[in-house]
């Protein structure tokens, strides 16, 4: 008979004692809705930033975060430009505010948008993520207001400033595959301008009010709070074991996409290992029959506009692998993934 190859996952949440912990201490205080844990994950997360306190809302998930920005910034009916190169969320929460998407390519060899078109396409707003952790410095655009897109780059910095601070808004994902997860789902939303954020608060806080305003339940619980907080606290160690892996990875021979290492403004964090290759399929494959997985990061058909109509991002999906890099890799696992690589 056989032997069942156990397949490494291609993402993992890493978890320990401490955030579960954290669920007990929630379970047993009895208040498991939004509550004193999640003010505490604001305050915390500010200070992670470098922000006030009171300049964050926690929420129910990034792409609430989302909409909850294009809202403050009353993008209805507004010309909205965003990446063809990115997540699903995106299109869905413009859609949603029912504001005009104008869809752009991605630079040349790189998974960010193209400021350039960007700076060209008369958008009102522009959604910005920081693709796979690679930072993005927009400081060039100011003819329109920005949202930082930071779901994969919490921890990443431009001039020394941490990512989320440069434009008007921002928001972060803490889904079960991001850099840090408040238990499957959660999301935040931050500003320097507090009168966005109080505005977002004042949304979230949905119930019992007076006022007869629509509102949508986009809140976080105790519970998520909870485990964010000590994920948050093992962020920057979660940070280092990304980063070894990955120049482990690189030193291994490994082709990978990176930010411009003649911009020494931009600190990246790793996300994501994305290795070049013409042959995406048999890397892929190489590395399942090794019990690894791996894959396309974006695929051609979730490309968020017409692929041919965009060849940079097309490239991309035709040219890159996404390999494990979560802190709870093994040596000796990425070890296995370096000999497959290099060996197919």
């Amino acid at each position: 008979m056989k032997r069942k190859v156990t397949m490494l996952p291609h993402n993992r949440p890493t978890f320990g004692k401490e955030e579960e912990q954290a669920a007990i201490r929630v379970i047993r205080s009895g208040w498991v809705a939004q509550g004193k844990e999640v003010d505490n994950f604001e305050d915390e997360f500010c200070k992670f930033l470098g922000l006030p306190n009171k300049h964050a809302v926690a929420l129910s998930s990034g792409t609430a975060a989302l909409f909850m920005a294009l809202w403050a910034l009353s993008a209805k009916k507004k010309k909205v430009a965003f990446p063809v190169y990115a997540c699903a969320a995106l299109r869905n929460a413009v859609g949603l505010i029912a504001a005009k998407e104008i869809l752009i390519d991605v630079a040349a060899y790189s998974p960010n948008i193209d400021l350039e078109k960007l700076k060209q396409s008369n958008a009102d707003i522009a959604i910005v993520p920081h693709m796979f952790g690679l930072p993005v410095d927009f400081s060039g655009i100011n003819n329109m207001d920005v949202i930082e897109d930071c779901a994969q780059a919490l921890g990443a910095m431009v001039n020394r400033v941490n990512v989320g601070l440069q434009g008007k808004a921002a928001i972060y994902s803490f889904y079960a595959t991001k850099l840090i997860t408040s238990g499957g789902y959660g999301g935040m939303f931050v500003s320097k301008d507090k009168s966005l954020v109080d505005a977002v608060r004042d949304y979230r806080e949905f119930d019992q009010r007076r006022d007869f305003k629509k509102r949508f339940n986009f809140q976080m619980t105790d519970l998520q709070a909870a485990v964010g907080r000590e994920q948050l606290r093992k962020l920057l160690d979660f940070l280092m074991r990304r980063s070894q892996i990955f120049e482990r990875y690189r030193a291994g021979g490994i082709r990978l996409l990176d930010s411009d290492k003649s911009n020494k403004n931009l600190k990246p964090v790793r996300y994501r290992a994305i290795a070049l290759t013409a042959s995406p399929q048999n890397m892929i494959t190489a590395l399942e029959k090794a019990g690894v997985k791996a894959i396309v990061p974006i695929a051609d058909w979730e490309l968020l506009g017409k692929p041919e109509s965009f060849p940079s991002a097309l490239k991309l999906t035709q040219e890159t692998v996404s390999l494990p890099v979560y802190p709870s890799l093994s040596d000796n696992d990425v070890q296995k993934i370096i000999s497959v690589v290099m060996n197919q």
